[in-house]
């Protein structure tokens, strides 16, 4: 065999080295994985209570969320609530089962699970559904809140429980810090935000503000109750409370979930 051969034979086997040593760098690149939470929060509104939109302070003694199939995703590019669509993103983290978690006590925000072996990257998207608990005191409920309302002396005690099912898919996280970053050393957090003033509305707001005008308050339950701890879910509510805050609550149960500040799509089910 002459030189050239020699040496041409000798350069394709240098290059297929060369090529198999990238191809294991990217490949244990690609396989590097780390560890992202999953966390709930009430904000300090379920946390300390406040004063409703009509003059009700409310004080949360529980308030229940039950959650299930949640994922975090990467999407680029990013997702868009708004576009009204499923989200669509790569290696999604999946946490498997169903979770019930009170978000008016114990650590804040409320670590719903922990999902290890996650691939690195910034997860800048989340979904989720909202379903009726199977046990325990929210059993047949997605959400249920055990709240002491008082005004002007007048005291009392309303469980509000809704049976309905609620899918929410939102964008990344929107607050004071960003969150969903998965780093071989360092654990990611992923927030879903339960906004209970879209409710209630905000006696630290102004009447007029945008919050207020949307919510619905505390007064057209207090009415309902004639002492001791008044009980309703959405079934029976539907026959007594008057058609506009009926429908009105309808209209406002899907905005409770977000991501932080971030909105989500949510469909009724």
């Amino acid at each position: 065999m002459d030189a050239a051969r020699l040496a041409a034979r000798g350069l394709i086997v240098f290059l297929w080295i060369l090529v198999a040593g990238c191809g294991g760098e990217n490949d244990t690149a690609a396989l590097e994985t780390g560890t992202l939470r999953f966390v709930a929060d009430g904000e300090d509104f379920v946390r300390n209570g406040f004063t409703a939109s009509d003059g009700w302070r409310l004080t949360f003694r529980h308030f229940y969320v039950t959650l299930e199939d949640v994922k975090a995703y990467r999407t680029d590019p990013p997702y868009d609530p708004r576009s009204g669509k499923e989200i669509d993103g790569d290696a999604a983290a999946s946490l498997p089962g169903r979770h019930t978690v009170d978000l008016a006590v114990g650590e804040q925000p409320v670590t719903v699970g922990v999902v290890g072996g996650v691939p690195t990257g910034h997860y800048n998207a989340i979904s989720w559904n909202m379903v009726p608990a199977t046990e325990g005191p929210s059993k047949g409920y997605s959400i249920y809140m055990d709240v002491l309302a008082e005004k002007d002396g007048v005291s009392y005690g309303f469980v509000l429980g809704i049976e309905d099912s609620y899918r929410y898919c939102g964008g990344e996280y929107v607050g004071d810090r960003r969150k969903g970053f998965v780093e071989p050393d360092v654990p990611g957090e992923l927030e879903m935000t339960f906004h209970v003033d879209h409710l209630f509305g905000d006696g630290e707001q102004p009447e007029d503000s945008e919050i207020n005008r949307a919510a619905l308050g505390f007064g057209p339950f207090a009415g309902l109750a004639a002492g001791g701890v008044e009980r309703g879910d959405l079934l029976s509510l539907a026959n007594r409370l008057s058609p506009d805050d009926y429908g009105k609550l309808s209209d406002i149960l899907p905005t409770l979930g977000h991501t932080g500040e971030g909105h989500c799509l949510c469909v009724v089910r």
